[in-house]
C-alpha cells in the first residue's frame, strides 16, 4: 500500500486502520525477517501492526528498546512480556525517528500523548522516547483496554 501524504501522523493511522483485520504478529515476523526497499513505508508498517498488536493483547506497554546494537521489542501486560521479533537496526531507527517526528521531540528525552483517530474509535496513547550513550528506547503505554 502507497501512501501519497507526506504527513508521518496520518500515514501511521492510515497503516493501523489498513492492517486492522490482519494477523500483527504473522506481519510482524515477516517484516522482521524479510524486509523491502522502501525502509519508511516498512518502519511505520512495522510500527503500526506492533500498536496494533498490542492494542489486541490489551497490553499495557509496548517497547522497542537498543543496548549496544542488541535490538528487543516486547508488549507487557500484568507482570507478563510477550516478545515480539525485533526489527532490523535500520528499520529500528527509522521507527524512533518517525515517532520523534511525529511527535516534534529532538531532546534526548521525552514524553507526549499520541492520539490515533481509528475506524474502531479514538485511541489515546503515552510515548516516551529516551536516549542515552549507547541506548535508545521507545516506550507507548496504553490506556487500560479491559479484559
Amino acid at each position: 500500500m502507497e501512501i501519497q501524504d507526506p504527513n508521518l501522523h496520518l500515514k501511521l493511522i492510515e497503516m493501523c486502520d489498513c492492517y486492522m483485520e490482519t494477523n500483527y504478529r504473522d506481519q510482524l515476523q515477516s517484516l522482521a525477517t524479510a524486509p523491502g526497499q522502501d525502509l519508511d513505508e516498512e518502519s511505520i508498517k512495522f510500527l503500526a501492526l506492533s500498536i496494533m498488536y498490542a492494542v489486541t493483547e490489551k497490553a499495557k506497554k509496548l517497547t522497542f528498546k537498543q543496548k549496544k546494537g542488541d535490538i528487543t521489542v516486547f508488549i507487557k501486560d500484568s507482570g507478563e512480556k510477550t516478545s515480539i521479533k525485533a526489527p532490523s537496526g535500520p528499520m529500528f531507527e527509522r521507527i524512533i525517528s518517525i515517532v520523534r517526528q511525529i511527535l516534534h521531540i529532538e531532546d534526548d528525552k521525552g514524553s507526549m500523548p499520541l492520539s490515533l483517530g481509528l475506524r474502531t474509535g479514538q485511541l489515546e496513547v503515552q510515548v516516551k522516547v529516551e536516549r542515552k550513550e549507547d541506548k535508545e528506547s521507545l516506550k507507548i503505554k496504553f490506556p487500560d483496554l479491559g479484559d
